[in-house]
This record gives structure tokens, sequence and C-alpha cells, in this order.
């Protein structure tokens, strides 16, 4: 017969010898989520509708390429290692892709640091121009070290105000910072013109265009800001893998820059590669290697935009022309009470963008999910 102490020991082993086993279950599930297609592990329909949907963060819904989580599984096995190699690689992919010289590449989310350094430059007081509403993060890193933002409102509709920059640009000038497509109206700037206000503003300071969710558009090559880096005007372009290559939790991004400011960046630390994720490099020369799949998520997204803009028609609301991942709506209702309201549908869609406070900004999602935040707004204006 075993004692008490033999039989404590005995449940002991038995409740440790359980919980490895459930931990080994759970890493077993964790590794599969991980490592699988997303459209392997979606949950059924039935438990899908009672989830909260998020459309607030420009989020590709669809994922990322095939090829990212198949180079991840083989990258796993490289931990160890620097990310230099990886980062010159995909440097040189970059460079080969925006036909520019690697030595005008910049890896990394670099706008923050950049409006530091730019706000930094020839002591505080120097005027950072740039749409309101809009996505304000240079600006709004300058500030701190003494750079003033010079907000500029989007025209009648609700595009960046391209002869307003113009009147607007000073010997004060630090930086002009342009977004195209917009965030958050979806607006993009007609190219021609776009490229000639660009080359005219780059000859009396530093022109930044955040083209975040220009890859959503079929002719990027004809639109991007890029040829006037080329053409060695001083200019900056900022792309992200975070939006159509669906790498938001491994965010990078990088710059296309003149070969000046560039080198003067580098000195200053950007893009050093000790700051960036091995993973994230990996993820992001997989995908810009994966032109079918870019091609896909571009139709996908553009045939729920139309979708999307069919509903708002035949709701009556006002929408801009949006080309990005996207929409954005006017209603007579404050963009609060219809948070609020699709809130308590179990439907996320985030902040209010001053001074507009009656347009309304909504991510593109699943088609299922489009399709629920639509019959929840039909719900609302009926």
């Amino acid at each position: 017969m075993l004692t008490h102490e033999q039989n404590k020991v005995s449940r002991d082993h038995a409740n440790l010898i359980q919980r490895r086993d459930w931990l080994q279950g759970v890493s077993s599930v964790i590794a599969a989520l991980v490592l699988s297609p997303a459209s392997s592990w979606a949950a059924p329909a039935s438990a899908a509708s009672r989830l909260r949907i998020n459309v607030s963060l420009n989020e590709n819904p669809f994922g990322p390429s095939p090829h990212v989580t198949q180079a991840l599984r083989l990258e796993l096995r490289a931990l160890e290692r620097y990310t230099e190699d990886a980062a010159r690689a995909l440097s040189r992919q970059i460079a080969k892709f925006e036909q520019v010289p690697d030595e005008q590449v910049i890896l990394g989310e670099i706008l923050e640091p950049l409006g530091v350094q730019l706000g930094l430059q020839g002591g505080p007081g120097g005027e950072f121009l740039y749409s309101v509403p809009g996505y304000p993060a240079l600006v709004d890193a300058a500030r701190p070290v003494g750079g003033v933002g010079i907000p500029i409102s989007l025209n009648s509709k609700l595009e960046n105000d391209l002869p307003a920059f113009h009147a607007k640009v000073s010997n004060r000038t630090r930086a002009v910072f342009l977004v195209n497509p917009h965030n958050p109206s979806g607006t993009v700037s007609d190219a021609g013109e776009l490229k000639t206000s660009v080359a005219e503003l780059a000859k009396r300071a530093l022109v930044i265009v955040d083209e975040a969710y220009l890859d959503y558009m079929e002719d990027l090559p004809r639109r991007t800001a890029v040829e006037r880096v080329r053409a060695g005007d001083n200019v900056l372009v900022f792309r992200t893998f975070s939006k159509l290559h669906a790498l938001a939790a491994l965010p990078l991004g990088y710059a296309i820059a003149p070969l000046k400011l560039a080198a003067e960046l580098r000195r200053l630390g950007l893009g050093s590669a000790h700051s960036l994720n091995r993973l994230a490099v990996c993820a992001a020369r997989a995908s810009l290697d994966d032109s079918a799949f870019q091609s896909s998520v571009r139709a996908k997204v553009s045939l729920e935009r139309a979708r999307w803009h069919d509903a708002l028609d035949k709701l009556k609301l006002r929408h801009t022309d949006a080309r990005a991942s996207f929409i954005f709506f006017e209603s007579r209702l404050a963009q609060a009470e219809i948070a609020k309201a699709l809130g308590a549908e179990g439907i996320d869609i985030g902040r209010a963008f001053p001074p507009l406070l009656n347009w309304t900004r909504i991510s593109i999602g699943l088609p299922a999910e489009n399709q629920r935040v639509q019959a929840a707004l039909l719900t609302l204006f009926a």
C-alpha cells in the first residue's frame, strides 16, 4: 500500500504529465495557426458571425502571400543570425523594383525618425506643410523638437490641394508632406499635376510623398513620385509592406531618396540593419517577389471597394472617389454617433478625422465583413 507521501508524489507526477501534454497540444495548435494559411484555420461561419469586426486600421484582410509563410518557416532556422545580409539583399531587390541605385534605398519605418531629424536641422521654427485631415506622423514627430506644422485643407474633392501648397511654401519650409492616395479620404491626385507640382515644390524644399496605398493601384508605375527622385529632384518617397502586402504584424517600410540625403540619413542612423527584424525582412522579400499575389489583392480590394461605393450610392451618402483600401463618406450623423451605433453591433470603425466630423472612414474587410457592416448602415440610415 502506498503511503500518503507516495500518493501525493504520484498525483503530482500525473498532474505534471497532464500539464506537459496540454502545453504540447497548445504549442502544436499555435504553431499550426502561425504557419498555416489563414484560409485553413478560419472560424466556422456561425462562430465568425459572432466575432467583432475591426475595419478601422486599413489592414489587408486577405492576408499575406503564401510565399511569405513558406519563407518564414525556413527563416525560423536562422534566428541566431543578424539581419545585415538579408537587409542588403532586400535593399538590392527594392532598388531593382524601383529602378534606382541601391544607395538610394533606406529600409525601415522611417517617417517618425525622419520628422525628428528634419525638425532638428537648422534649429526650431522649421515649417512642415501637410494636408488636413490627414496622416500627420512625420509632422507630429517634428513638433517636440521645434518643428511647426502648417495645415492645409483638402480641396472640394477632398484631394491634396496642390496650389495651396505652392502658396504656403516659404524659406521657412523644412519639408512638404504629401500622402497619395490620401488618408483618410482615399483620393489620388492627378498623376501629371502631382509630378509637376512635386518638381516645382522640390526647388524650394524637401518634398516627402507617402505612397503607402499607391500599391493598390494598377497604374502605380505611372503615378509614383519615384520618377522625380530618379530625375534628381529633392524628393523622398516612402512605401510600406504593412498595407497591400499584409505584413502589419511585421512592420517594415522603405524610402527612396536622393543620393546626398540618403547618405546623410544613414550617417544619422536611419536604415541601420540592426534596427530591422530579420523575419520582417524575410517576409518583405518573399512578398515583393510575388507579383501574382499583389495583383490578386488589388483585384479583390477593387471589387469590394466598388461594392462599397454602390452601397453608399443606394443609401444616398456622399462619398469620395477612394482608390485605397478604405472608403470615406459623409452623413447627417456625426462620425462618433455612427461609431457608437456600429460598435453596439460588434463593428469597430475607429476614430473621426477633424475637422470633417460628419465624415466616416471604413476599412475594406473580407466580403462577409463588408456585407455585415453595410447591413448595419442600412439599418442605421433606413
